[in-house]
């Protein structure tokens, strides 16, 4: 089973509520029931200020391949880390590897 990631969608400008409450509507309705969707105010007075939906979904395939390329070179460099802290003379300033 996949993880699931989080997303978001903004919604455009729409200065009459009910065009708003209908884009809203649509976009509930195509999400899955463990999307758990909300609906936030982002951005600032410079850049401008946008409603978005933010929700969980599932990864995509190329997600997916992605993040086990990473893993397997994650694990990669931990087993060096591992391997270096037993050498003699090799010190990492105090430092510790934490998962």
């Amino acid at each position: 089973m996949s993880r699931m990631v989080k997303d978001f969608v903004e919604i455009g400008d729409y200065t009459a509520l009910d065009a708003l409450i209908e884009k809203l509507i649509e976009i509930r309705d195509n999400l899955a029931p463990e999307a758990a969707p909300e609906v936030r105010l982002r951005g600032d007075d410079v850049f401008g200020r946008h409603l978005s939906v933010a929700y969980f979904r599932p990864q995509t395939a190329e997600e997916i391949e992605c993040d086990a390329r990473y893993a397997e070179a994650y694990r990669e460099s931990r087993e060096r880390l591992a391997a270096s802290a037993g050498e003699p003379g090799r010190d990492h300033g105090g430092l510790r590897a934490v998962a």
